[in-house]
């Protein structure tokens, strides 16, 4: 009786606590170089690229309007939920919804009582998404004891990004004989920024880190390490689960996890996330198929980066 009283005070807090959090996505075509190799027609919100997070609780309500300024139809997802009761929401364009018209809006509202954790936003409607419509959706959980167990929330979103809109891509892909196929591999993004320039992530001593890392990757795939600390999953794909400890992260298009990661208690060195980016059913380009990349991780600025071997466990 005690357990059950206790839930429904829980419950009760979330209601009460919950919010209605509008977002509006002016839609459009932006010509931009996101990663300082190619200029191109990509597809952004509010004249921005990379798009803001959203950050909302357990409970919100997200109100979501999609104003559609593109020449053709516009769908968005939110990657992860349920929708139940609500798949007219789901954004799957030409599955549950028809798009919306170039020149229109709608609003899509998102219901989070059930879920929490980590999640994305993208279009859904032909190559949209993979042109830059994306951008990750994270549900605060309001359980005291989870929000006990880290002190400070990190956002680690990862993205293949190409060097012409993805439609014409397509279009040499079907023109062009395999063996005559030029290197055209992706560009990194972590964080919104070529991968080559990824910002420092800082670490105090001690202190107790949620990784939240997101794969808004549409073709390729991610490992995530950081050699000399454990990771311990408590969260795949928005399900939240049992501390396991792992020494990195295998992230197909569109996975999620959360892990803790512990700082060291010594200032002595900084380290470096490795982030593998590969994949496996495109023929093998030396130099150019698996790329790996690094995000500092600092405890002082005047460390030294203490360094460990490649693992090649891509295959």
């Amino acid at each position: 009786m005690l357990a059950y009283t206790l839930f429904v005070l829980f419950a009760g807090g979330l209601q009460a606590l919950a919010a209605r959090v509008q977002v509006t996505w002016d839609v459009g075509y932006l010509n931009i170089s996101r990663d300082g190799l190619s200029k191109w027609r990509a597809i952004g919100a509010n004249g921005q690229l990379p798009i803001p997070p959203i950050y909302i609780s357990q409970g919100d309500v997200l109100e979501l309007t999609a104003i559609n300024n593109l020449d053709k139809p516009l769908s968005l997802h939110a990657h992860g939920l349920f929708q139940r009761n609500s798949t007219f929401y789901d954004g799957v364009g030409m599955a549950t919804e028809c798009g919306i018209p170039p020149g229109a809006q709608f609003t899509y509202i998102i219901e989070t009582r059930d879920q929490c954790g980590t999640f994305w936003v993208h279009a859904h409607y032909g190559t949209e998404g993979i042109d830059g419509l994306r951008t990750a959706l994270i549900i605060h959980d309001q359980d005291p004891q989870l929000l006990d167990e880290y002190d400070e929330d990190v956002l680690l979103t990862l993205e293949d990004w190409g060097h012409e809109p993805y439609d014409d891509h397509i279009k040499m892909l079907q023109t062009i004989a395999e063996v005559d196929m030029p290197p055209n591999h992706p560009t990194v993004l972590i964080n919104g920024i070529n991968a080559n320039f990824s910002h420092p992530i800082r670490f105090s001593p001690g202190r107790r880190y949620r990784l939240r890392v997101v794969s808004m990757s549409f073709t390729y795939w991610f490992k995530v390490r950081l050699p000399g600390h454990t990771m311990q999953v408590i969260e795949a794909d928005g399900i939240s689960s049992h501390p396991s400890a792992v020494d990195g992260l295998d992230l197909c298009p569109g996975q999620r996890y959360s892990v803790i990661i512990t700082a060291k208690e010594s200032l002595e060195f900084n380290y470096a996330l490795n982030v593998t980016f590969y994949n496996d059913f495109i023929v093998d380009i030396p130099g150019l198929t698996t790329l790996y990349h690094h995000v500092p991780i600092v405890y002082h600025n005047n460390a030294p980066v203490k360094t460990y071997p490649v693992i090649e466990d891509h295959e």
